[in-house]
């Protein structure tokens, strides 16, 4: 199994690249479309063939021509055409069965890396840049597409033309094939050198475009934080030193692969006309026919051309290699957060109780630090709670671990007495809705943003859920309402209408479980009570946990629970807390007294 560190972006802590074995980890994909593989290598050896075939019909059209024999030479025209023809189909056929397979299984690849890493959990992308995925979900997958596509049938096709021409080449002439046969080693050994430097280039070069991409994806995503701080000029050049080296990971790739085809052609070809050199002499001789040379020409060049496809399509084999270790890197992620082989089916109906057993916990990019430390707490069905205490007490850690983002270093949850690891993940999570402090919008309409709580609502409930988190007044004044599309990550929104969408999302979720992270922190006081009001109807029945800075939205929570360096301080109602003048009386007296509620 892959670890997440070798997903990284620095091409430098990477394993260097396999050989081109690891194509075979293609296989998978591929094994569903056997027959399709099987017609497209018949059409492919059909062509092959055909194609070996017709110099053989070259020949004898040219000595009937020196002998004069008129009908003769119209038959072998004739045949001539009739083996263009064949020619024509098998290659169309070819072409089309596997170009099609290419894109199929490029298909069925960019969903499996997609299906893989949308169940990751959040620690997989504390070291991996998102940018980076994408990347490796669209540019290395069309590098593979080009070698299912293309080049694996026009190698295979060139491997067949090279021995089948060298077999006929043998039986047209051994003298001068045996010539030819001297300048084979000088051929392979500069394919085999440069060969193995090709493929390290190849993953580099792969490895800088998907860092650029990320470095792109991440500035794009926050270009509003980027102009706002004059961080233009700044992030322009941090990107262009990225392409900057992306590129001149390219030309050594270029220049290395330039220099092999320079060599290989060359060599080739001055073999090549050594060899004819040879053979015109022999006809000036007699001990050939003019026909005989012509069919050796032929399969010469066949033979040549072969050797030249063959060793760029290596190149190209190379570099698919490469994608493919990448792509199946994020296949074979061990995720440290899994659903169970054996998982505890969920209750019917779920109460709400929650415990957090002992539980404490530090984030992977933190080891050091406990973010919650020894958390033992008990919230009964229908319980509101808040988590209160100064930023970095652990309390939106407590609201990722319950959703399992994570899991604790020791101890356990329980959500109705159920262990919340025992479960699946889909499972248990329909029974919690969560309004996150940061909500994030969808490039979508307003009413597919909100149907994401529920996507099985209908129009009627959406407008209700709308109602109650007081956003129906300003989504009925958008351009087109409900229809209105909002753009990526809700653009076209103010921070407070993103926050009402997507407290409506999560009444629209209806789960015994609310999670409310700073849910209203962005709304004006007016928006605030109108949507604390719709809390207090919501929360009815429901176990809530209410995460907050703002005293003031907590004081009617059933229990108040201090947080303080991830460690439980003390706990009661508003009043209990106020009169031990602890944690919460001193940040209480900051924002009540001081007028900052």
């Amino acid at each position: 199994m892959a670890s997440t560190n070798e997903a990284d972006g620095d091409p430098h802590d990477r394993r260097k690249s396999k050989r081109v074995s690891a194509l075979k980890e293609l296989w998978p994909f591929l094994r569903p479309y056997k027959l399709t593989i099987l017609i497209a290598f018949l059409a492919l050896t059909l062509t092959a063939v055909v194609s070996l075939i017709l110099p053989l019909a070259v020949r004898r059209v040219v000595d009937a021509f020196s002998s004069g024999n008129t009908i003769i030479l119209d038959q072998y025209f004739l045949a001539a055409i009739g083996i263009a023809g064949l020619l024509s189909v098998g290659t169309a056929l070819r072409y089309a069965l596997v170009t099609r397979l290419g894109e199929r299984v490029v298909t069925d690849i960019r969903k499996a890396v997609f299906g893989r890493v949308i169940h990751l959990s959040p620690q997989f992308f504390e070291k991996i840049m998102t940018g980076e995925v994408v990347s490796r979900i669209t540019t290395d997958t069309t590098v593979i597409l080009s070698v299912i596509g293309s080049s694996v049938s026009v190698a295979l096709r060139n491997i067949f033309i090279l021995i089948g021409g060298m077999i006929l080449m043998l039986l047209t002439s051994l003298k001068l094939t045996s010539l030819v046969f001297l300048i084979v080693p000088a051929i392979i050994i500069p394919i085999l050198v440069l060969g193995r430097r090709l493929r390290t280039l190849s993953r580099e070069n792969q490895d800088w475009i998907a860092i650029s991409s990320g470095n792109a994806s991440e500035a794009l995503m926050a270009v509003q934080t980027v102009q706002a701080f004059s961080h233009e000029n700044l992030t322009k050049k941090s990107f262009d030193l990225v392409a900057e080296t992306s590129f001149s990971s390219a030309k050594k790739r270029i220049t290395t692969r330039s220099f092999l085809t320079v060599i290989v052609i060359f060599l080739v070809f001055s073999g090549v006309v050594g060899v004819l050199w040879i053979g015109a002499r022999d006809v000036r001789n007699e001990l050939m026919s003019v026909g005989m040379l012509v069919q050796f020409v032929i399969y010469s060049i066949m033979v040549a051309g072969a050797v030249a496809a063959l060793s760029e399509i290596w190149s190209e084999l190379q570099r698919a290699a490469g994608a493919t270790e990448r792509l199946v890197e994020l296949l074979n992620i061990e995720d440290i957060v899994s659903d169970p082989i054996k998982a505890v089916s969920p209750p019917k109906s779920w109460s709400g109780e929650i415990t957090f057993s002992n539980v404490t916990f530090a984030y992977p990019s933190r080891a050091d630090e406990a973010a919650l430390s020894n958390v033992n707490l008990n919230i009964q069905p229908g319980e509101t709670i808040a988590l209160v205490g100064l930023s970095g007490a652990g309390k939106s850690t407590f609201i990722q671990l319950l959703q399992r983002f994570y899991d604790p270093d020791k101890g356990k949850i329980l959500l109705d007495g159920i262990d919340i690891k025992t479960m699946n993940r889909l499972d248990f999570r329909k029974s919690i809705a969560l309004v996150p402090q940061d909500p994030v919008i969808f490039a979508s309409t307003v009413m597919e943003n909100i149907r994401f709580g529920n996507p099985d609502s209908s129009d009627k409930e959406i407008y209700q859920a709308a109602r109650s988190a007081a956003a129906h007044e300003f989504i009925s004044e958008l351009p087109q309402g409900y229809d209105t599309y909002v753009g990526e990550r809700g653009v076209m929104l103010s921070g407070g209408q993103k926050q009402r969408v997507a407290i409506a999302r999560a009444i629209l979720r209806n789960a015994p479980v609310l999670l409310l992270d700073e849910a209203t922190s962005a709304l004006d006081a007016e928006n605030e009570r109108s949507v604390q009001k719709a809390f207090d109807h919501l929360s009815k029945g429901r176990t809530t946990i209410v995460v907050a800075h703002r005293l003031a939205t907590v004081k009617k929570a059933d229990r108040i629970i201090v947080l303080d360096k991830g460690k439980i301080m003390a706990q009661g109602n508003h009043d209990k807390l106020i009169s031990e003048k602890g944690l919460y009386a001193r940040l209480a007296s900051l924002q009540f007294i001081n007028g900052m509620n």
